[in-house]
């Protein structure tokens, strides 16, 4: 992993379309079915929006039935962090970029094998780059 980034509000503002900035820095959620990669079949990685590191692979990418991206897998563990997220009256895995601490989305138990994990991820928070 490399370096971590941090910017100020007013530098993430402007850098960011105001739905990537509600999502990836005030901890939104997009509503289910209307991202650009819930469907998206294309073989690729999946990169933060804010900052461009690699966080998950088109490899690991399953259909949840949730409407958001999902996978089983970061790329690797040391590109995505986790805290406790008990925000909505519940306690939740929150996934957050380890390099620019952008909100990704939240991680639950009952997801296929080999890891048994969902990580139910919003588009808004990830940039595809397709394998050519």
């Amino acid at each position: 992993m490399s370096d971590k980034i941090s910017k100020s509000k007013e530098e993430w503002q402007a850098e960011l379309t105001p739905e990537q900035f509600h999502v990836c820095r005030e901890k939104g959620t997009e509503m289910a079915f209307t991202g650009a990669y819930w469907n998206n079949k294309e073989k690729g990685i999946y990169k933060c929006a804010c900052c461009g590191e690699d966080l998950f692979s088109s490899e690991t990418k399953y259909d949840s039935g949730t409407g958001w991206p999902s996978f089983w897998a970061p790329v690797t563990e040391e590109n995505v962090a986790t805290e406790t997220d008990k925000s909505l009256f519940m306690s939740r895995t929150e996934v957050l970029c380890n390099k620019c601490g952008a909100h990704l989305g939240h991680v639950f138990e009952g997801g296929p094998q080999p890891t048994g994990l969902r990580y139910c991820i919003n588009s808004l928070s990830l940039k595809f780059d397709e394998d050519k």
